[in-house]
């Protein structure tokens, strides 16, 4: 079948109230959840619902499909991007048309798309090897950044750490990146993110870093920053704005890319830590859960 998930969730409204019991009950989840189903396996989209696996199967079939993946495929290509680069760009042109808020923004989005471009097309592969194999056979990663770029290695930490259990998000505690430092050294790299104006204490903790014997890694808007720094691997993005601070949008893109590239050296292992995450999460009550949907009856 090539229906599209609006034209899935359309039927299944239609159709809802002559279904049984229970075919209606994950009919509505599906009507009212479509990205969860989409993403969610289908033991899971069970137990959100709170009917068993069958159920789901006999809902796919009814509606023509062979099984569980081809049903969901739709509501699943509905969230991912694998085709954006074949779209044409008219609704930037007919925004660009509208006149004030709207051309605006069409402004502001253009140089978010060229931004991202720029900064993934200038991302050398020999570059990103190098660095993921740094990342990879160092003890400890150190991650540093200051003010807005903090975020930036937060989230790369945040995400890392579960394929690489020696990545370190510095400074801890609100001292210098320094302090976290004094004991690094050959078998440790540092990566570190700067951006104009850039930040005496990253540069302090590189050149410190370097000095160490750890190898560094910098993502930053230029080849130089300073003087005196001298990463091993340097990642060039741009960070070009229509507003007075950088963009970060190129940036976060070759941070995605390396993350893709960690998770992808560390295989399995790398896998079944993120699932230990997860379950450690699932366990403490860390995510909330929906209260378990009520039978829906059927008319009489």
């Amino acid at each position: 079948m090539s229906s599209t998930s609006s034209q899935l969730a359309d039927r299944l409204r239609r159709e809802i109230d002559n279904m049984p019991a229970q075919l209606q009950s994950a009919t509505k989840y599906i009507i009212d959840h479509p990205a969860d189903f989409g993403i969610d396996s289908i033991r899971v989209t069970a137990e959100k619902i709170g009917v068993s696996t069958n159920v789901i199967v006999r809902l796919a079939r009814h509606l023509g499909f062979d099984g569980f993946e081809s049903f969901r495929h739709p509501f699943r290509r509905n969230l991912v991007t694998d085709g954006e680069d074949r779209l044409s760009r008219d609704w930037l042109t007919q925004m660009s048309n509208a006149s004030g808020f709207g051309s605006d923004q069409a402004g502001f989005s253009r140089n978010e798309l060229n931004v991202v471009s720029r900064s993934l097309r200038q991302l050398d592969p020999t570059s990103v090897q190098a660095a993921i194999t740094y990342m990879v056979d160092a003890n400890q990663c150190f991650v540093t950044a200051t003010r807005a770029s903090y975020a930036l290695a937060y989230y790369f930490h945040y995400a890392g750490r579960m394929a690489h259990p020696g990545m370190q998000l510095i400074p801890r505690h609100m001292g210098s990146a320094i302090d976290d430092l004094l004991c690094t050294g050959r078998s440790d790299c540092l990566f570190a993110i700067t951006v104009h104006p850039y930040s005496a204490d990253t540069i302090r903790a590189i050149r410190f870093a370097k000095d160490k014997g750890a190898r560094i890694i910098l993502l930053a808007d230029s080849d130089v920053i300073a003087p005196g720094v001298e990463p091993d691997v340097s990642l060039t993005v741009s960070t070009r704005s229509l507003h007075q601070f950088s963009s970060f949008s190129g940036a976060m893109a070759v941070l995605e890319v390396l993350l893709g590239h960690l998770f992808a050296a560390k295989g399995d292992a790398g896998y079944n830590r993120v699932q230990d995450y997860q379950k450690a999460r699932e366990d403490a009550g860390a995510y909330w859960q929906p209260a378990r949907l009520p039978r829906v009856q059927k008319k009489q």
